[in-house]
């Protein structure tokens, strides 16, 4: 495509040199004029829209394609410094006169897609089809002309850039040969035209770029798609085996599980291999204890490394102490009297910066303290099995040093605040009244530093306060759990109660169960035997015995009544429900 690009450019560049005269008259567009009778326009330079070095319409936007990213594809912009005229064009058979440049250029319309056909109206009614092969041939090269009776004809070139060439002749004035003939003259009209052969090419070239697109894209995703999984083997015997010894395998674990999980999911456990699936599930699940072990081992790890790691800062912490021991040492009078102006001020500022750091050091390994009495306070709490002993004593025991740790904190300040205070009085004494500056400096430091003794006093005291509350609470959950206990004791003695009743008093069962023999027989008006009785009874209480129900239902003659059915050998006893009946007399 860029090749194609480059050619068209150098045909363009070929083609304009050859269809434009160099003019030698500088008023030969005044003397064209005067030979057809037109009286020409002066006082403006003559100036044209036109490239000769692409031979395109400067100003015409690029066609609109139908899918984004693709389309016509414009030149590269030459300079547009360079001023062209029309010049008049002279042909074997006739001659071209420019318009008047002062004149309002025509209408046109918009430029379809991949138009390679132009129409060109205003011929002269002389004109043949050799002379518009003679003066459109330079435009490029004519696959086809279609001519009217009516002075029009539509061309259509072979390149769309064509189309742009024989737009540039747009309004130019037609004369054969040297004759003033109506007939033999004519203002030429070229502008865009439709045609459906563009069309069908454009869209099929649309296609071709939309297809490459689409491959093009495909091809990229191909290459940052992330590779596919390995393919999970089926089932049998000789793999099963296999799998086995893999899974038992600490390097292969992790493919087995997942063939072993394909396997079950798809439903390839029957009673035939049930057996190697379990063995295989059971080695998978021997496999938890070495991942408990790799676990420990790492911890382990981890807790050397936050020994060394706190070892080494409490060891760089230490120096840190002794460096500014020494800016301490040396911001005494016995020293500081003979170091410069200079001297003292680099001195001053290093010790502030190794104050500095040293906080932020130990500000840093507080919290790491912080955190390890967190971790271990927890360890503790899931741990221990009486939380009412030990809950409280560790609590304690960590607001203790929480208190112990912000009191360290204020005694730092308060150093600090002093060593303020005891290099303010010095500077006081040595310095003289010029550093008022360094003065409100350092009495702001003091403010703040006050202001931050003020705020450590205020949450120690709230801290006290939430320490108090606690102990409370944790009283209080004391007391609750005597009392849960106590009620739990009682329950219990409770449950041994009604146990011990419920084994003494099996009659009571037996007169609750008589409802449910009335309502039963009920069912059953014809009667129903006593082992067919006892058999629904012991669905509901399997102590219940048949000499038991016999004897309960003898005791009850105006409910339930015995009746002899059948005639010898199929002769049988069965009970009646017969407590409605009196109702029923009465």
């Amino acid at each position: 495509f860029t090749l194609e690009i480059c050619m068209w450019i150098h045909n363009m560049s070929m083609d304009s040199s050859q269809m434009t005269m160099p003019m030698s008259d500088p008023n030969a567009w005044a003397t064209a004029m005067n030979n057809l009778g037109m009286a020409p326009m002066t006082g403006q330079p003559l100036m044209s829209d036109f490239d000769s070095g692409l031979g395109m319409m400067t100003g015409i936007a690029p066609m609109n394609p139908m899918m984004p990213g693709l389309g016509y594809v414009p030149p590269p912009p030459l300079p547009q410094d360079l001023p062209i005229v029309k010049e008049i064009i002279h042909c074997q058979s006739c001659t071209l006169f420019p318009p008047n440049p002062h004149l309002p250029s025509p209408a046109m319309r918009e430029r379809p897609p991949g138009c390679k056909t132009v129409f060109v109206g205003g011929l002269p009614e002389n004109a043949t089809e050799a002379l518009i092969v003679e003066v459109f041939g330079q435009c490029g090269d004519i696959i086809a002309i279609r001519k009217s009776k009516k002075n029009f004809c539509h061309i259509r070139f072979t390149e769309e850039f064509n189309v742009d060439r024989a737009l540039f002749l747009s309004g130019y004035r037609m004369r054969l040969g040297s004759s003033t003939d109506k007939k033999d003259t004519g203002r030429l009209h070229v502008d865009f035209a439709q045609a459906r052969d563009d069309l069908y090419e454009w869209e099929c070239r649309q296609r071709m770029f939309a297809r490459e697109e689409r491959h093009r894209r495909r091809m990229e995703e191909d290459r940052f798609r992330p590779p596919s999984p390995p393919l999970i083997v089926h089932y049998s015997d000789h793999e099963c085996s296999q799998l086995g010894d893999k899974i038992k395998d600490e390097a292969a674990f992790a493919e087995a599980v997942r063939v072993l999980l394909t396997w079950v999911e798809r439903g390839e456990v029957n009673r035939r291999n049930a057996n190697n699936f379990y063995s295989m599930i059971q080695s998978s699940n021997s496999h938890i204890r070495q991942l408990m072990c790799q676990k420990a081992t790492h911890e382990k790890e981890m807790e050397e490394a936050k020994d060394k790691f706190k070892s080494a800062l409490s060891g760089i912490l230490a120096q840190f102490e002794q460096i500014v021991s020494v800016f301490h040492a040396a911001s005494k009078q016995k020293a500081w009297d003979h170091f410069s102006k200079a001297q003292r001020k680099n001195l001053d500022v290093w010790r502030k910066q190794a104050e500095e750091i040293r906080n932020m050091q130990n500000e840093e390994l507080m919290g790491i303290r912080r955190e390890e009495e967190m971790e271990m306070s927890d360890d503790d709490m899931e741990d221990t099995h009486n939380p009412d002993e030990s809950g409280p004593v560790s609590q304690a025991e960590a607001l203790k040093e929480e208190n112990d740790s912000l009191r360290c904190q204020l005694d730092a300040y308060r150093n600090e605040v002093e060593l303020l205070k005891q290099e303010q009085g010095k500077n006081q004494e040595h310095t003289p009244p010029q550093h008022s500056e360094e003065d409100t400096c350092r009495q702001q430091q003091l403010t703040f530093l006050q202001q931050a003794l003020q705020g450590m006093q205020k949450q120690l005291l709230k801290m006290c306060e939430e320490r108090k509350q606690r102990e409370a609470e944790m009283e209080k959950t004391v007391e609750d759990k005597h009392q849960l206990e106590s009620q739990v004791k009682s329950l219990k003695e409770g449950l041994q109660s009604l146990k011990t009743l419920t084994t003494h008093t099996p009659q009571v069962s037996l007169s609750h169960s008589s409802g449910i023999i009335s309502a039963f027989l009920h069912v059953h008006p014809f009667g129903a035997s006593i082992e067919y009785i006892c058999s629904y009874l012991q669905q509901l209480n399997t102590k219940i015995n048949t000499g038991e129900v016999d004897a309960l239902l003898g005791r009850l003659p105006c409910t339930f009544r015995q009746e002899l059915t059948g005639v010898g050998a199929s002769l049988e006893k069965r009970w009646k429900f017969c407590g409605f009946e009196g109702i029923m007399i009465t």
